[in-house]
């Protein structure tokens, strides 16, 4: 995976984005990680599918002001066709079948960057991610700081890889709290990504029902 967590282009135009359900319609854009491969995601208003053929790239979105204060997270995640195992620990090989990223930046911040470009952005040492993982050989609910981006970026496993349909509740507070320390500031942006570019595997998937509260 090339590194995901510094390449979010989350400081573009915000979207219409409200407190509660997160539309998977428009305001959604994909930001390509390599010049020749990326994946296809398919949007439908409360669902998103996600192909990814030996790709890699995420898709994004910024957050309303009314998201910022948001502390937890669901949804609904499906994978008809995984990935291997690999260890997220290790740059280069580290494919996933999905990450959601929820992205925070220091309220303070959040008010100075909107508007901001990705360069800006990446040039906030504030900046903090989330990412949450349905891939690798790792136990559920372990935390690990990003091999590319330690102390900014860190993975939270929810699923090993594999195939199958599952249900997702997370407290992002304690989550952020157990990976950086303190509390998670405002969230600016979500994220979502398959990678399986290392392993030249293929991935079929979705997510549905995202909410923050």
């Amino acid at each position: 995976m090339r590194i995901l967590s510094l390449a979010l282009p989350l400081a573009l135009a915000a979207s219409a984005v409200t407190a509660g359900p997160i539309s998977f319609g428009g305001g959604w854009n994909e930001q390509r990680l390599q010049i020749f491969n990326s994946n296809d995601y398919s949007f439908n208003g409360g669902s998103m599918s996600i192909a990814s053929d030996g790709g890699v790239s995420l898709a994004w979105t910024r957050t309303g002001r009314g998201d910022w204060g948001a502390t937890s997270a669901s949804w609904n995640w499906a994978v008809d066709q995984s990935v291997p195992a690999t260890d997220l620990r290790r740059k280069g090989g580290d494919d996933r079948n999905i990450s959601i990223y929820f992205v925070f930046l220091p309220e303070a911040d959040a008010n100075q960057m909107e508007g901001a470009n990705i360069r800006q952005l990446n040039n906030n040492p504030n900046v903090r991610i989330l990412q949450y993982v349905w891939g690798g050989n790792h136990a559920r609910g372990s935390i690990q700081q990003s091999p590319y981006a330690p102390g900014q970026g860190a993975n939270v496993i929810l699923r090993a890889a594999g195939t199958g349909s599952n249900s997702e509740n997370v407290n992002l507070a304690s989550d952020f709290a157990s990976a950086f320390g303190g509390a998670p500031g405002a969230l600016v942006g979500i994220a979502v990504s398959g990678d399986s570019d290392d392993t030249g595997s293929m991935i079929r998937a979705s997510i549905s029902n995202l909410a923050v509260r």
